[in-house]
């Protein structure tokens, strides 16, 4: 493993932090015997660096198990997303897309360890601090755990800046369709960034692409905020979640992408659980009553 010294100054602060929260809830998923997503090489991010090396990454390290507000029932919330996500890219894949762009893709590791079909690209964007983080991690690990059926490019650059010349040059060609993820980034955009980066999947989305990504409606209410899910990462692990939230009025991006010829289906995540027969269901005080998985598709021809 890389010195871990190294590798801390990308993934300390912020949205770095909850790219290792996340880590460390699909490393737990991982090892749960009704693993909803499996992903080897999560527990690696998370003890490669300072913040994060004590905390869990498999079941028997979270005493609470489901009850616990932080890594069961957000845990299996994220475990959720991580399936739900994975099956829309591969849907798009083995039905001919052979782009996929991972837009603020922090510790993803989707192109090593999904079963693409061959001629698949996936690009990764984001800031130069946690591409590096995660290379040196993967750098560490022997090869034969880093094989892919997918050509990986990564792209580092601020998805609040101009990004497109950077997509482009590394091969990106916005004639061909493709598929489109925001995975836990637009909650953290300002509004006018998260239209400017809708508009952007607009220019570049051939016919045939599609895009999914995470949203939530409007701003957390007194009671919501109150949240043992928000207390707990902010007391446990330093991550406060509400603080990194936008504060602004949140665009109504599904409706945009409709105003531009996409089709657009708009889920809670409860209607996975249910699906799945796994992952959280509503509850008081509820911090995921409010998000959203939106899935929108600009038809071909």
């Amino acid at each position: 493993m890389p010195d871990t010294a190294r590798q801390d100054s990308g993934v300390t602060g912020g949205v770095g932090l909850t790219a290792l929260m996340v880590a460390a809830a699909r490393a737990v998923e991982t090892h749960r015997p009704d693993a909803l997503a499996r992903d080897a090489y999560a527990e690696h991010f998370v003890r490669a660096a300072r913040p994060s090396a004590r905390w869990p990454v498999r079941p028997d390290q979270v005493p609470d198990g489901d009850a616990d507000p932080l890594w069961g029932r957000l845990g299996r919330y994220f475990g959720l997303r991580t399936r739900v996500l994975d099956d829309f890219l591969l849907r798009q894949t083995y039905g001919g897309v052979r782009q996929v762009v991972l837009l603020g893709a922090g510790l993803d590791t989707r192109a090593l360890r999904l079963d693409w079909p061959p001629g698949c690209t996936v690009f990764e964007i984001d800031q130069e601090e946690v591409l590096a983080f995660k290379r040196a991690v993967l750098d560490g690990l022997a090869r034969e755990r880093r094989t892919t059926r997918a050509t990986r490019v990564t792209i580092a650059a601020d998805l609040r800046l101009d990004w497109v010349g950077a997509l482009t040059g590394a091969g990106f060609d916005p004639a061909a369709p493709a598929a489109w993820l925001a995975e836990g980034l637009l909650l953290y955009l300002p509004g006018a960034a998260e239209r400017r980066l809708v508009a952007t999947v607009d220019a570049l989305g051939a016919a045939g692409s599609a895009l999914a990504y995470e949203a939530k409606l409007g701003i957390e209410s007194a009671a919501v905020r109150d949240s043992p899910v928000y207390a707990a990462a902010k007391e446990r692990i330093g991550v406060d979640l509400l603080a990194l939230f936008d504060g602004e009025p949140r665009p109504d991006s599904a409706a945009d992408l409709a105003g531009r010829g996409w089709s657009t289906t708009v889920h809670t995540p409860f209607h996975f659980t249910r699906r799945h027969g796994r992952g959280p269901l509503p509850e008081r005080r509820d911090a995921l009553a409010a998000n959203r998985w939106v899935f929108a598709h600009r038809p071909r021809g």
